[in-house]
């Protein structure tokens, strides 16, 4: 970075050259959550609990204690999260260079609407760089697939019904080949979860989490906006919390890109 890449920088934010994008979806009691089905247990769900409000237990603050999963809302998937990547990094420990990275962006909304279990092949990947290049080492692959409509409504967002949870997905086959074959350092998804609904019936089961997470890559899900960034050029900021032992945690995360 030369000397003059910081003040620019700043410079862009400030003349609004540069915008900032919040990819992330706000995080409360309603936000929709994973539900496994029995006999796997679930996370609780976010809550806030009051502990003072400008009164007695403290008369000039307001404070409250959070209670929550690793991974409700909009989070990030450490590799010791899967069973595969057991001996990788807990959140606390992912390198905070690779937090910050190109952002790619792959549209499938089109593909989505005609099926809700549209599974990302490597041939959609390969038309993609086709016209944009080569994914980036250290890229964000963004799956854009028009889900977060139905952030409104869990049971929307979710898509279930007695065969399953129907959401968009990768493929086994493009989940292993964007593991192994391109450098980049997570996969972005405006789902629950970085694997399909139906992902449990596959094999391995749930081929995103087991790649991506064995191969020391990482996964981010609940994302929103997508569609306010290129396919390419925009920067991405993840900012989990480094909670120690963590195996995800709720993030905010921001995409930066020129105006």
């Amino acid at each position: 970075m030369t000397a003059t890449a910081l003040p620019g920088f700043l410079t862009g934010l400030a003349d609004g050259s540069l915008r900032v994008i919040d990819l992330t979806t706000p995080l409360s009691s309603s936000t929709p959550a994973l539900r496994l089905p029995a006999p796997f247990a679930n996370l609780i769900d976010f809550s806030l609990e009051e502990v003072s409000a400008y009164n007695e237990p403290g008369p000039y603050w307001r404070h409250n204690n959070i209670h929550t999963g690793e991974h409700i809302g909009t989070h990030l998937d450490a590799p010791i999260h899967w069973i595969s990547g057991r001996d990788g990094d807990d959140v606390s420990q992912i390198p905070v260079q690779r937090l910050i990275g190109p952002a790619a962006v792959l549209d499938l909304t089109a593909k989505v609407a005609d099926n809700p279990d549209y599974l990302l092949e490597v041939a959609d990947v390969e038309e993609w760089e086709a016209e944009h290049g080569e994914l980036l080492p250290g890229a964000w692959l963004l799956l854009r697939t028009g889900w977060e409509a139905r952030g409104g409504s869990e049971a929307e967002f979710l898509n279930a019904d007695e065969t399953g949870s129907h959401t968009p997905g990768v493929s086994v086959e493009c989940a292993e080949w964007l593991a192994v074959q391109r450098q980049i350092t997570g996969l972005g998804v405006e789902t629950v979860g970085v694997d399909a609904g139906l992902a449990g019936g596959f094999e391995p089961a749930f081929p995103v989490h087991y790649h991506f997470l064995g191969n020391d890559k990482y996964g981010l899900t609940s994302l929103r906006n997508l569609g306010s960034l290129p396919a390419t050029g925009a920067v991405i900021v993840v900012s989990p919390l480094p909670i120690v032992g963590g195996t995800g945690s709720p993030s905010r995360v921001l995409a930066i890109v020129e105006s």
